[in-house]
């Protein structure tokens, strides 16, 4: 093993599902968040080229000089390109629009499917002192996501409680097979959180039903619901847990770190 790798650190989930609109990043940063709030020091690794998840956590583009671009291409180090948040014990690994080249940038490089892991599990990471690192991935399956995967020990899968939200998990279950039996053995889909979930409606009580029984015990028993304060809370560059801390949205990602931390999905490694 080349020395500048290590098997320990922070534990590393990447959160995917190549559905746009699921939750992905508003799980991120509010999970990221309640992790914070327990205790934990906490970075979120933006993959999206929309860059969702820096603006939603207060960073302007003007104050995005490295990004996880760099991190990519340039090999920029990762304390190099981390910004700090607003919340305390929070940082982000920023990314702006240049990302959206990083697929074709990537393919000439023989280490393409490695750079994230190579970025993220380096010894000097170990010395940020982060107990967990949640990478917010892109709508895809693209080769940021297979990075994100190559890198990560666990895969976090938000489901929407929506017509159709079962069609197309089958595809990334069969790419995480597909990394697991190449570039990274050990990765494992750790849990499925609904998202967007409105009790009132039969649909989601269909949509629950079906992931229990398809997936079982991956699925985590808190359920995210449908919250106006949590679509409220990025216009205002907060996580939901500071825009509104009582607002049922808030209560349901406390309680799904919680049960992370319980299942020991998010615990340092």
């Amino acid at each position: 093993m080349h020395e500048s790798r290590v098997t320990h650190g922070p534990k590393i989930i990447a959160v995917a599902n190549q559905k746009g609109g699921v939750g992905k990043t508003t799980t991120a940063i509010n999970l990221a968040a309640a992790l914070v709030e327990g205790g934990r020091k906490v970075l979120v690794v933006d993959l999206d080229p929309q860059g969702n998840a820096s603006t939603g956590l207060g960073i302007q583009p003007s104050e995005r000089e490295k990004t996880t671009y760099d991190l990519l291409l340039e090999k920029t180090p990762l304390q190099d390109v981390v910004v700090s948040t607003q919340i305390e014990r929070l940082d982000i690994a920023p990314a702006t629009t240049d990302l959206s080249s990083a697929d074709i940038d990537m393919a000439s490089n023989d280490r393409r499917s490695l750079l994230l892991r190579d970025a993220l599990r380096h010894a000097d990471v170990s010395a940020l002192g982060y107990d967990q690192i949640l990478i917010d991935c892109p709508p895809s399956l693209n080769l940021l996501t297979v990075n994100a995967m190559v890198a990560a020990h666990s895969v976090l899968v938000p489901l929407q409680s929506e017509f159709f939200a079962l069609e197309g998990l089958s595809q990334l279950m069969l790419t995480v097979r597909e990394v697991r039996q190449t570039a990274n053995p050990g990765l494992r889909i750790e849990g499925v959180v609904l998202t967007m979930f409105d009790v009132r409606t039969n649909l989601a009580q269909q949509v629950e039903a079906d992931a229990r029984g398809a997936l079982g015990d991956l699925v985590f028993q808190t359920r995210v619901p449908r919250n106006v304060r949590i679509s409220e809370a990025p216009s205002f560059a907060q996580s939901v847990l500071d825009y509104d801390t009582t607002s049922k949205g808030s209560e349901a990602y406390r309680a799904l770190a919680r049960e992370m931390l319980d299942r020991g999905v998010a615990e340092t490694v």
